[in-house]
């Protein structure tokens, strides 16, 4: 089992910046971040493989940065350029098989930008 703390969450201008952090209990090969917003369905923001290569949604390319620090079991999401869109709440996500099946979950932080 693994626990997922996310923090950083807020409300911020649109064109500004966040950076998420999430602190894991132990390490994981894969992590991520997904983000749901009301009504809609769960995305997939950003992941990192064990190989530290990285993916994002095309809606956030760009804009945000997704990195890891494995001596600290840490996940971060930098969010540069912040648009209303990005209203959501945002999860923390980890796999311990090196395929990216995202079986643990955090709680979640909610990141406003109001239009």
């Amino acid at each position: 089992q693994v626990s997922l703390v996310e923090s950083g969450g807020g409300s911020v201008q649109a064109g500004g910046s966040l950076r998420l952090s999430c602190a894991a209990s132990r390490y994981t090969p894969c992590m991520g971040w997904f983000r749901q917003a009301p009504g809609k369905e769960r995305e997939r923001v950003a992941i990192i493989d064990p190989y530290g290569s990285t993916t994002y949604a095309d809606s956030v390319k760009g804009r945000f940065t997704i990195s890891k620090d494995n001596a600290k079991n840490s996940l971060f999401l930098q969010m540069n350029s912040l648009k209303p869109e990005d209203t959501a709440m945002y999860f923390c996500a980890a796999s311990d098989a090196i395929w990216c099946d995202f079986r643990y979950w955090g709680q979640g932080t909610q990141v406003t930008v109001p239009s």
